[in-house]
């Protein structure tokens, strides 16, 4: 891109050190656009006259807009359609729990609203998962670290955002160098969002996750594993040929030995196809070694196209029940939130010839609830 947003760290970075600026001027950059979004590079304080002219010719403050902003009918989910400087978009949702309505450890606590957005990181995905409509668009390009972050800047201006997870458009692991610094920025000043609470998901890159534990620390992990068996899995999900699960099984448990870090295991409910006895004892088998969080997930149609329906509740529930029963596995049903604007999991996508919204994007029950310490 020719001009880059001012969250492209590796970039400004580089742009400073070359003219000879110090890069510690960089946080008290973001400091001040983060307050003022639209503003322009020369309202910006305290910086050496060199780095003006810079930053006018080769960054802007934010390089995406919001164009549409649509919540749910009871507002506890937001999801915004955010266009970027090259004519794509993107989605990323806003999620509103009140934790004076649950309890955690079976004690009631005090609190309020807490948020957590799902950000994209990429314009469509080339994975390919056939239950999930982000895979209808095809791999259109990769977001910039940049471009991650200002999906949080523009969230912030909604609801106060505690909690970050890669959930949204695209493969983050696909994505691995502005996913790694797009996290560096959002937990360093001025975001300082903990690591604890940001949750990355992937379909089980294992070359990415050998190194993420070094890349990302104290940073979750989630895996979209959607089936306990190799056959079934390539059912599903394509990129799995490429990831066999037995290595990639090996991969997760590498993993937890170098990070002690809970896996988080995604696992999305289809009828007759993942959703038997059988399979809930096939999964409780391959995981008895992982310390892991199971969460189960709804199925979302993604249109008329689809194949797939949804489980019947009684499915779900028993297939949760052998999971803890059988193999004390912490397992979850995912309360699913804005799919009154399409804002549930696997039904995002964006039109890109209309520019106009078709699609959301969700998460669980409370992901701070999920973490294990």
């Amino acid at each position: 891109m020719a001009i880059h947003s001012i969250f492209d760290y590796t970039s400004l970075r580089c742009e400073f050190e070359k003219s000879g600026i110090s890069d510690h001027f960089i946080p008290l950059i973001w400091k001040h656009v983060v307050q003022n979004p639209s503003c322009d590079m020369d309202s910006i304080p305290s910086l050496p006259s060199a780095a003006y002219p810079l930053l006018r010719s080769k960054f802007r403050s934010m390089t995406s807009a919001v164009s549409s902003a649509v919540d749910s009918k009871d507002r506890v989910t937001t999801k915004l359609l955010i266009r970027l400087q090259n004519g794509t978009s993107v989605e990323a949702v806003i999620m509103r729990y009140d934790t004076r309505l649950g309890k955690y450890d079976g004690k009631p606590r005090p609190g309020g609203i807490r948020s957590t957005l799902c950000v994209s990181s990429q314009v469509g995905c080339k994975m390919g998962c056939r239950f999930c409509a982000t895979g209808t668009m095809g791999f259109k390009n990769n977001l910039s670290s940049g471009e991650i972050v200002e999906q949080l800047v523009h969230a912030n201006r909604f609801s106060k955002i505690r909690n970050v997870v890669f959930m949204g458009m695209g493969e983050p692991m696909n994505n691995y160098s502005s996913l790694v610094e797009a996290v560096q920025i959002m937990t360093g000043p001025p975001f300082q969002l903990s690591p604890k609470r940001i949750t990355v998901s992937t379909v089980g890159i294992i070359h990415a996750i050998n190194k993420f534990n070094d890349d990302l620390p104290n940073v979750n992990l989630a895996v979209s594993l959607h089936a306990p068996d190799q056959e079934v899995r390539c059912q599903i999900m394509r990129a799995a040929r490429a990831f066999p699960l037995t290595k990639l099984m090996d991969a997760l448990l590498s993993y937890q030995a170098s990070s002690n870090q809970t896996v988080f295991v995604e696992y999305i409910m289809l009828d007759g196809v993942n959703d038997q006895e059988q399979h809930a004892h096939q999964l409780g088998k391959l995981l008895e070694n992982l310390k892991s969080v199971v969460n189960l997930i709804p199925f979302n149609p993604i249109g008329t196209s689809s194949n797939y329906k949804t489980s019947k509740d009684q499915s779900v529930k028993k297939f949760q029940k052998i999971l803890r029963g059988n193999y004390n596995i912490r397992t979850t049903i995912r309360q699913e939130m804005g799919q009154d604007i399409s804002g549930a999991c696997g039904q995002l996508v964006v039109n890109l010839s209309e520019q106009r919204s078709a699609g959301g994007a969700s998460l669980l029950t409370d992901i701070e609830d999920l973490h294990i310490r």
